[in-house]
């Protein structure tokens, strides 16, 4: 049964689950979870920073990055779009007291550099204090270009802000832009990362561990984000369990992004081929522009019920919902989906009736 409703769908690998079945366990809370310890200090090497935090998701270790940034009061610069904005229960403002300034998300992912300037308030006690600029990347699939990265974070540095980054498919992004440049995905990864104060890695999506991410930054700011986490509810024992699997991940996941890729490309020119001859479906699907592992694809209104029962029938799963008008579907590509995943897909679509 072909599953692209989401990355976060797939399942430990048997060496994966041998890694978790093996792993020394400690009391994390204690600080002495051998295993925690062993993903903190890999992870922070691999990327570049003095220390990294495991917690139990990204929304929690995105909330205790802006709660190191901010304080009650200050203001955050987010994407419209942005997950820590929209898809995060508002827990910036809820739970840490900051305020999220959003700035409209461009076509292609990123927020105009203009927007950004124009967000950040004057030293005036009239407003909230504008302390961080966040990114996102990948966003909805798309790789923030390299460039543009540096250029929000000089912008950022002139005006005395803090950089976040939303990296829960960081590696994504990373594995895009070392097959683009023909450089080593983990070189790429580093360098995505130099231009952050800290930065929130998901090890339960593409990497494909079941639980938890990393936050990562300075000493001084790890130490400060284990008492936030502490606060959130996101002290955990023995996690030696899961973070042996998250080592794993970063260690023997990394690389193969690129077969989802692929295999995301193989699926969005079918589907585009279907747009182009299918009987039933000509001119009714508009495929989006695509980077990474995630597509979307546009429905037109008289063939959208119809299509989408005749996937759930057949046992393809898609996430959907509507977008101006029309329904929109995402595909997601990962572990767990296989060529010949790819292959069923476009057969069932390719036997579409539209009846």
């Amino acid at each position: 049964m072909p599953d692209f409703r989401s990355d976060t769908v797939t399942q430990p690998t048997p060496a994966m689950r041998a890694a978790m079945f093996d792993a020394p366990l400690g009391d994390d809370v204690f600080g002495d979870d051998p295993s925690v310890n062993a993903l903190q200090e890999y992870a922070a090497q691999l990327l570049g920073f003095e220390a990294a935090l495991f917690a139990p998701s990204g929304t929690q270790t995105n909330l205790i990055a802006l709660w190191g940034h901010c304080q009650r009061g200050d203001e955050a610069i987010v994407g419209q779009s942005w997950h820590t904005y929209r898809w995060e229960a508002g827990g910036m403002a809820v739970l840490g007291s900051i305020q999220p300034q959003p700035v409209e998300t461009q076509p292609d992912g990123t927020l105009r550099i203009t927007d950004i300037a124009a967000a950040i308030k004057p030293d005036d006690p009239h407003f909230a204090r504008t302390r961080l600029v966040v990114l996102e990347n990948t966003t909805g699939g798309q790789v923030l270009p390299p460039a543009y990265v540096a250029e929000v974070s000089a912008l950022a540095r002139q005006r005395g802000l803090a950089m976040h980054l939303d990296g829960a498919r960081m590696f994504n992004a990373a594995a895009a832009n070392a097959a683009k440049a023909g450089t080593d995905v983990y070189d790429e990864a580093r360098t995505l990362c130099s231009q952050f104060d800290s930065a929130s890695l998901c090890l339960s999506k593409g990497l494909g561990a079941p639980i938890g991410s990393l936050v990562l930054g300075s000493h001084d700011f790890i130490r400060q984000a284990r008492r936030t986490r502490k606060i959130l509810g996101g002290g955990m024992r023995q996690a030696g369990v899961l973070a042996a699997a998250g080592r794993y991940a970063l260690e023997h996941h990394v690389r193969r992004m690129a077969d989802d890729h692929a295999r995301l490309a193989q699926l969005a020119e079918g589907l585009a081929e279907a747009n182009r001859s299918h009987p039933a479906l000509k001119g009714k699907i508009t495929v989006h522009p695509w980077q990474t592992n995630i597509l979307f694809t546009d429905l037109h209104t008289d063939v959208a019920p119809a299509f989408t029962a005749w996937l759930a029938q057949h046992g393809v799963r898609v996430t959907s919902g509507l977008y101006a008008g029309q329904t929109r579907l995402r595909w997601v590509t990962h572990l767990d989906v296989s060529d010949a995943d790819i292959k069923a897909a476009l057969d069932c679509v390719a036997i579409f009736t539209g009846g």
